[in-house]
C-alpha cells in the first residue's frame, strides 16, 4: 500500500517504521502486525518491519477488513493481551488506523497514534484523519518520542545500547548526533 502515499517521504516512513517496531522489540511490548489481504492486495510489509518482526515467527494477521476492529482474530489478539493502552501506526491512516482508532476509543481503550510512522495518500488526508482521531481523544506521538519514552532514562543500562544502535540507524539526525557524541566522548 505505500506506493501511493503521498503524505510523507517513503525513506522516512521507513525509518520511522523501523524505530517503533524496534523500540517495541526491546521493550517488549505486546505487538500485532497487521496486513490487508497481503498476498492479492496490498503488498509485502516493510523489510523493516521484518528485521524485528520475522513473518515465521511473529504474531501476523491478514485481515481483509478495513478496520482491524471488525476482524475478528486481529480484535482478539489486541484484546487478549489484557492492555487498556494501544498504539496504532500505520497505512493509510485516514482508513486503516482511524478505523481501529476510533472503534478502541469508544471501547475505553487510551490510544495513541504513532503520526510519523503511519501515512496516506495525500497530507491533507493524513492530518484530517490525526485530526479526526485526537478530536476523538486519541493522543498524537512520533516514532522517536515513542522510543524515548520507553527508555526513559540514560542510566537504564539494560536498554542503553539496544536503543542508541537503533537510534544510531535509523533515527535520522538524532541518530547522527548519538553517533558524533559516542565518536567523540569514546562511550
Amino acid at each position: 500500500m505505500a506506493f501511493a502515499v503521498g503524505s510523507t517521504p517513503i525513506d522516512q516512513l521507513r525509518n520511522n517504521t523501523a524505530l517503533v517496531a524496534g523500540a517495541s522489540k526491546i521493550f517488549k511490548v505486546p505487538t500485532i502486525v497487521k496486513t490487508v489481504a497481503e498476498k492479492s492486495f496490498s503488498g509485502p510489509v516493510f523489510k523493516e518491519i521484518e528485521e524485528f518482526y520475522p513473518q515465521k515467527t511473529s504474531n501476523y494477521i491478514d485481515r481483509t477488513s478495513m478496520n482491524t476492529w471488525e476482524d475478528v482474530p486481529a480484535y482478539k489478539a489486541i484484546t487478549e493481551k489484557g492492555k487498556k493502552k494501544l498504539v496504532f501506526g500505520g497505512l493509510w491512516t485516514s482508513v486503516c488506523i482511524v478505523g481501529p482508532t476510533l472503534s478502541a476509543i469508544a471501547e475505553g481503550y487510551d490510544v495513541y497514534v504513532i503520526t510519523d510512522a503511519s501515512a496516506d495518500v495525500s497530507k491533507e488526508a493524513h492530518e484530517m484523519a490525526i485530526t479526526r482521531m485526537v478530536q476523538a481523544g486519541a493522543h498524537p506521538i512520533t516514532s522517536l518520542q515513542y522510543l524515548l519514552e520507553l527508555q526513559r532514562d540514560w542510566a537504564r543500562q539494560e536498554t542503553y545500547v539496544a536503543v542508541t544502535d537503533l537510534a544510531k540507524k535509523y533515527g535520522g539526525a538524532y541518530g547522527v548526533g548519538i553517533q558524533y557524541a559516542h565518536e567523540m566522548l569514546k562511550h
